[in-house]
């Protein structure tokens, strides 16, 4: 069983496929080439398009700053820090609006094919096992705890995951926002 850990602050930040913003790309899984996942953080710092993914599921999140307007045609859907994350199909490429100021925004995407993805606030309930991949990111300093192992310390700003890991996931200690991703079994590859 292994559980990677990579951390946002080592990662290097990528012109956005539109060119309206920049990405940290945490993690294309299993290749970088050919991508079933994809884990990144976002800076939005003005107003614009999100690149559209056809083909791709996608969550989103808001880690920091006071939000986010989105633009789907005529729906609106406002989100904050104290908003649950959002799903969506990545064709769709809503118009962007932060509120306030700068934020800064988790990203999960998915083939259809593959998912659709998970993603979830990490303080409500624990990840049971079964996922195919799964994984945690934690904005601020928390500890991951798996039933008869020692806790495991996470970093602001890292994301952890597995591909073989058969234990249930707990969060604890968590200071700042943090989501469970998952990509469940049964999806072909």
């Amino acid at each position: 069983m292994t559980i990677h850990r990579i951390p946002l602050d080592q990662t290097a930040p990528e012109p956005w496929r539109n060119g309206g913003g920049s990405t940290r790309t945490l993690l294309t899984w299993p290749t970088p080439d050919d991508w079933t996942l994809r884990v990144s953080v976002a800076e939005v710092h003005s107003p614009g398009p999100f690149s559209p993914w056809p083909g791709h599921w996608r969550g989103f999140a808001v880690l920091e700053g006071a939000g986010v307007r989105l633009h789907f045609g005529a729906h609106r859907q406002t989100l904050s820090t104290d908003s649950p994350p959002l799903a969506f199909d990545g064709a769709e490429a809503p118009h962007c609006e932060p509120l306030d100021g700068p934020t800064r925004d988790l990203n999960l995407m998915v083939r259809h094919a593959d998912g659709p993805g998970c993603i979830a606030w990490a303080l409500a309930l624990g990840l049971p096992p079964g996922p195919r991949w799964r994984g945690l990111y934690s904005h601020g300093p928390a500890w991951l705890r798996r039933p008869g192992e020692a806790p495991l310390e996470v970093p602001a700003g890292t994301l952890l995951w597995s591909e073989d890991d058969p234990h249930a996931w707990q969060l604890a200690g968590a200071s700042a926002a943090a989501y469970w991703l998952a990509l469940p079994r049964g999806a072909a590859r």
